[in-house]
């Protein structure tokens, strides 16, 4: 009986996986699998040749995402089992599906937004919402791409908006100062159930978080009502998740919920013993 193949799906950029990801790879291993890396874009992948895929590191999916869905398609054509199933990732690569947490009762950062192919004045906008601090960024954005902080009456605020407008639908929201003052927390579900949080930083005069932009991540142990709503915003969103990460920053006792990634997040894996095995035996059970 020949052994199970696994697909980690990956970016051009990252062929060989993230550090992060690797420790998953070599307990997918010792599970009997065979588990590889599979760029989600490379012709030469014969996806037909894999009893399963796990989406892990497609970083580039926003640059390309009518390509990116119409793999998600073919896929599905396939009948290949795929984590997230295809369904929950179209779902969630457009930030919009906030607005479907919010209105289930989820407390989300104060979010307005811009339809495609409008062209507001960004100055008005924030007038209107009292906001002088804010951040610009696309609904369907990755890695904080094209994501800028902009000051009301600044003069690079309105080309932030144009940008983040020339791709997709765009989204304001008011800079939350708990991303300066403690950081932003990151809730790692696996099948389910929270496995570890980390909390990541940003670096000096900078309000990105992401480790591409300098930022820094370390793994701590959250108030357990921080838990519980990070749970219950997963719950609110679309299902079966074999994984997830929910971000927001804390504001008092109460989580404001930044996103729910249940696309390619990195889960910092490496951050928390135990994990990657965690993560390779669900995924074995799924396809076994």
């Amino acid at each position: 009986m020949r052994a199970l193949r696994v697909a980690l799906v990956t970016c051009s950029s990252i062929r060989e996986l993230t550090d992060d990801d690797r420790p998953l790879l070599a307990e997918l291993w010792n599970l009997g699998l065979e588990a590889e890396p599979a760029v989600w874009d490379d012709p030469s992948v014969d996806w037909r040749s894999y009893d399963a895929a796990v989406i892990r590191s497609a970083w580039d999916y926003h640059l390309s995402p009518s390509a990116f869905f119409a793999w998600l398609s073919r896929l599905e054509a396939l009948g290949l089992p795929l984590w997230n199933p295809a369904p929950v990732v179209r779902a969630n690569a457009d930030k919009s599906y906030l607005k479907e947490l919010e209105a289930a009762g989820v407390t989300i950062a104060p979010t307005l937004w811009v339809e495609p192919g409008g062209r507001p004045d960004l100055d008005e906008l924030l007038a209107a919402r009292g906001w002088d601090d804010a951040v610009v960024k696309p609904v369907v954005s990755a890695g904080a791409f094209r994501t800028s902080r902009v000051k009301r009456g600044g003069p690079a605020g309105q080309a932030a908006l144009d940008s983040a407008l020339a791709r997709s639908g765009a989204m304001v929201q008011p800079f939350l100062p708990e991303i300066a003052a403690e950081g932003e927390w990151s809730f790692v579900f696996l099948g389910g159930e929270f496995s570890h949080a980390v909390l990541k930083v940003p670096r000096a005069g900078d309000f990105r978080v992401q480790e591409a932009h300098g930022g820094r991540a370390a793994r701590r142990e959250p108030p357990p009502g921080l838990i519980i709503q990070a749970r219950d915003a997963l719950i609110a969103g679309p299902r079966p998740c074999l994984y997830a990460r929910v971000d927001g920053v804390r504001r008092g006792g109460d989580f404001l919920l930044m996103e729910v990634e249940l696309t390619e997040p990195s889960l910092y894996l490496s951050l928390a013993p135990g994990a990657a095995r965690r993560f390779a035996e669900l995924i074995k059970e799924k396809i076994t």
